[in-house]
């Protein structure tokens, strides 16, 4: 199954590799987020964005970095059912792919949210009916990704800041309390084998809203609603950061159920200065120390892979600069001193993740079938350096009697009978050493022969 072959890969398989490499213990050798993580027994994870999946430096940066993925938007509501049963699947199929084809855990994000939620939705005033769409919704979405997903945010932002009372949404006005129990018992029957978690802002420390979410868990623990897992957003602020996190991701803890940190970023003032970045640092570092400090506390996620695509400046008018890379894909303070948490050795600090590079160093390649149906399939190619640059690459696909290619993404083929020949799409030629491109392709099996092509893969 998918998600045991991504939890080995994640916890066992990189810790394993760096000991043989390096002899050494693996906190001393990992020089990455993921591999540092994947040491301590977590995941790093990272938002990502299907339309920012065409930049080199993005899914290089990705790709290196972060073993679990959340989608930034692609699972929301309005994107998976604009229209009343009509689903659409296209831009977060993509992402799953992407992350598999990288052994990286998924984080589905989100089941029952009141924003970016179709006005069809919100016209609805039959309790009856509005209970039946929320069901139908959840099990067509978790349904679809059944398997493929080790976490899924069931319920997100149902509370108020301040008070702690619900948050007077078309569910809790029209269906009432109840939803988000029916949510989650949804969501496990439509994927049994997910993490179900509710999720949150300004939870992060104890007050009026976490205790009424610590409230609610205890609950549906007590009666055996099935909820696995509760999300602290952490939107943090520099300087901000809750003196009890640590305690109060223990107390979570103590109810029986997994804590993740699953949108962290922790935003300035702009522009940053050498003061604003090292109090950044020190904040990221004492979030990430006080997951590390509670065995349940299991991954932590960033909300974005750079400040170049970061929410914040469009919410916060002159703040920004909230994340773990800068603009041009540097690594900040910030990441120093989250590595460095984690028990990993800091680098050299460029992490430019544009693959520039003079030279022409060896490639490996792997194949992943995506999907697959009685007369065709979808397959991915990943092409990934070897300890030197590359300054391009090629693949060779030999397909099986009956099967041609009817499409091709993200690289450029050349078709000589059965054997295609695929050279870079042109923004994804360079890589720098370890990293990763890929290209996708829909082949037809009129014959039912769906077995897998031979792949080979050279640098010029």
């Amino acid at each position: 199954m998918r998600r045991a072959l991504t939890a080995v890969l994640g916890a066992v398989t990189l810790l394993l590799a760096m000991l043989v490499a390096g002899a050494l213990p693996a906190s001393a050798a990992a020089s990455t987020l993921k591999e540092a993580a994947a040491a301590k027994g977590i995941v790093f994870g990272t938002a990502a964005a299907q339309s920012h999946m065409g930049e080199s430096a993005y899914v290089n940066t990705l790709n290196r970095e972060f073993n679990q993925l959340t989608p930034e938007n692609e699972m929301k509501w309005e994107t998976t059912e604009p229209s009343r049963n009509s689903f659409s699947y296209g831009a977060a199929d993509q992402l799953v792919s992407h992350a598999q084809s990288q052994a990286m855990a998924v984080r589905g994000h989100t089941l029952v949210w009141h924003s970016q939620l179709p006005g069809w939705v919100e016209s609805i005033s039959s309790r009856t009916e509005l209970l039946d769409v929320m069901r139908n919704h959840i099990s067509n979405v978790a349904g679809h990704f059944r398997g493929d997903l080790e976490y899924w945010d069931v319920v997100n932002e149902a509370f108020q800041d301040g008070s702690g009372a619900r948050r007077d949404t078309v569910f809790q006005r029209v269906i009432g309390d109840g939803y988000i129990e029916e949510a989650f018992r949804a969501a496990r029957q439509a994927d049994p084998g997910a993490e179900l978690c509710y999720n949150d802002y300004n939870i992060d420390g104890r007050n009026a809203k976490s205790d009424a979410v610590y409230a609610m868990v205890q609950d549906f623990k007590s009666r055996g609603v099935p909820i696995d897992c509760v999300g602290l957003q952490a939107h943090l602020i520099v300087g901000s950061i809750p003196g009890d996190i640590q305690a109060n991701i223990q107390r979570f803890a103590d109810l029986g159920v997994n804590v993740y940190i699953t949108e962290l970023d922790i935003r300035m003032q702009t522009p940053p200065n050498s003061s604003k970045l090292a109090q950044q640092a020190s904040d990221y570092r004492a979030v990430t120390s006080a997951c590390l400090a509670v065995p349940r506390c299991k991954g932590i996620t960033v909300w974005g892979v750079t400040d170049k695509y970061s929410w914040v400046p469009d919410v916060f008018e002159g703040e920004g600069a909230a994340l773990l890379f800068d603009d041009n894909y540097n690594k900040k303070p910030a990441y120093d001193a989250t590595l460095e948490a984690l028990g990993g050795t800091p680098g050299d600090g460029d992490g430019d993740g544009d693959g520039d590079g003079d030279g022409d160093g060896s490639v490996t390649c792997t194949y992943t079938r995506t999907a697959q149906w009685n007369t065709g399939f979808n397959g991915q190619v990943t092409i990934t350096a070897g300890s030197s640059a590359v300054s391009s690459w090629t693949a060779v696909l030999t397909m099986n009697s009956g099967q041609d290619v009817q499409s091709l993404w993200n690289g450029s083929p050349t078709e000589n009978g059965n054997v295609i020949t695929v050279k870079p799409a042109g923004w994804n030629s360079s890589l720098a050493p370890g990293a990763s491109a890929s290209f996708g392709f829909t082949a037809s099996a009129s014959n039912g022969n769906v077995s897998n092509p031979a792949l080979t893969c050279s640098t010029p």
